[in-house]
């Protein structure tokens, strides 16, 4: 059976153009259907997103080649996170470093339409990777002997019905709503927490000394993300975002600029000084979705058509990374042992491996999430017993470190045990 090539990808979001490129760099050949414009790709506008990198996802940027494209004022770095139970400054807070790890920091900080920049600047030049944009996918078949795409392109502003694609796997890349997905027949546990995301920029006055802040409020969850100074004005800026219901998301997104910067910083207690309202504030829908199945026969899903993360802990991207990681080696191991790669068996050890890494992730994001916003009297208290007890003892702070900076858990333990007043020393 004739192939038009090895791996058809449908999403040109970061994680399906680094899947792209991370099959190119392997000797394959990839295409990757997207249906937004070249323009609309090559020049992405900014969507108040910022994404928290793990030292591991950093690593994989690195070799795929797009981490040397980002500017210097796109890599913030995160020191420090602090968690605030209940309104700022009322309780103790838990604190996160990385001291013990081998790492200066926990992790970067990088503007989500920066990373879809890069991903499509190092793409477009890399031999083996073929960009359809304009493509609304309209059909997907799977067959013993491979799979195909159907899709519409544009031909002088009239929707055409293009050539069918055929390659022996077909990656789902194309959101936590994938429509390619659903086509598969995968279904997807969704998790509507019936609640939205606002996201913006702020400048302050004071410095935020790369410190990231989840201030977890029986209403409303605010997080302030430590950004890099504008590289023109060299004003001190940071992301805010605030999770609320519906109601009050459109009723803070009405608020005059400098009213919603005042509301900020009078949540956050002055502690970053005056704040002004930069650039336009975004909303989302909040919704988590977990994948019924990761890879099948001629297929496999990646990045939020996997997993679509609530964002309080900033896995999403992350887990999209090593998903591209897992999948490449996969399709590299069926091919060096002249193995169909998109037979379920060769796909197996991926949607395995990754299933692992992520449900325990993705189940206890959900849990943190309904832990730290229910107002009544037991989850209060059991959250303040779980925050006190994560201070006192450190492997729960270690299991965090390590998931950041990719080290091992059990090292990172055995370098604690020994400070803790209960752990016998030597000679003792």
């Amino acid at each position: 059976m004739s192939m038009h090539t090895d791996v058809l990808i449908v999403g040109a979001g970061p994680a399906g153009l680094s899947l792209a490129i991370a099959l190119a760099q392997a000797g394959l050949k990839a295409t990757v259907l997207e249906a937004q414009s070249q323009e609309q790709l090559s020049q992405p506008a900014p969507d108040g997103r910022e994404i928290a990198l793990t030292h591991p996802s950093v690593q994989t940027l690195k070799r795929l080649g797009t981490w040397q494209r980002l500017q210097a004022h796109e890599l913030g770095c995160i020191r420090q996170a602090i968690v605030h139970d209940g309104p700022v400054g009322q309780r103790a807070t838990l604190d996160i470093v990385a001291d013990g790890s081998g790492a200066d920091f926990l992790g970067r900080i990088v503007p989500n339409h920066a990373l879809r920049r890069t991903a499509w600047e190092v793409a477009s030049q890399t031999a083996g990777v073929t960009l359809v944009t304009d493509a609304r996918v309209t059909q997907v078949h799977t067959t013993d002997a491979y799979a195909e795409v159907h899709y519409t392109t544009q031909d002088s502003g009239i929707r055409v019905d293009a050539p069918p694609l055929r390659a022996p796997l077909v990656v789902a890349a194309d959101s936590r709503y994938s429509a390619v997905r659903r086509m598969l027949g995968v279904g997807a546990d969704m998790h509507d927490f019936g609640r939205s995301v606002m996201v913006c920029r702020l400048s302050h006055t004071q410095s935020h000394d790369d410190k990231a802040h989840e201030c977890f409020g029986y209403d409303r969850t605010l997080a302030i993300l430590p950004l890099q100074p504008d590289p023109d004005t060299g004003e001190l800026l940071c992301s805010a975002v605030v999770t609320t219901d519906s109601a009050d998301a459109q009723h803070l997104m009405q608020l005059s600029p400098n009213d919603f910067a005042a509301h900020v910083q009078a949540h956050f207690q002055d502690r970053l000084g005056a704040m002004t309202l930069l650039g336009d504030r975004h909303i989302y829908p909040l919704v988590a979705t977990y994948a019924h199945r990761f890879s099948g026969e001629r297929f496999a899903l990646l990045g939020d058509a996997a997993v679509g993360m609530h964002p309080v802990t900033a896995h999403g991207f992350n887990l999209g990374l090593s998903g591209v990681e897992r999948l490449t080696a996969a399709i590299v191991a069926a091919r060096s042992a002249g193995k169909d790669w998109g037979r379920s068996s060769a796909l197996s050890s991926y949607a395995q491996g990754h299933h692992r890494h992520a449900f325990p992730i993705f189940q206890g994001t959900n849990a943190v999430v309904k832990l730290f916003t229910d107002a009544r009297p037991v989850p209060r208290l059991v959250r303040q017993a779980v925050l006190q007890a994560s201070r006192r003892l450190p492997p729960l702070k270690t299991a965090i470190v390590a998931q950041l900076t990719g080290r091992s858990p059990w090292q990172l333990l055995s370098k604690q045990l020994p400070k803790l007043p209960f752990f016998p020393r030597k000679g003792s």
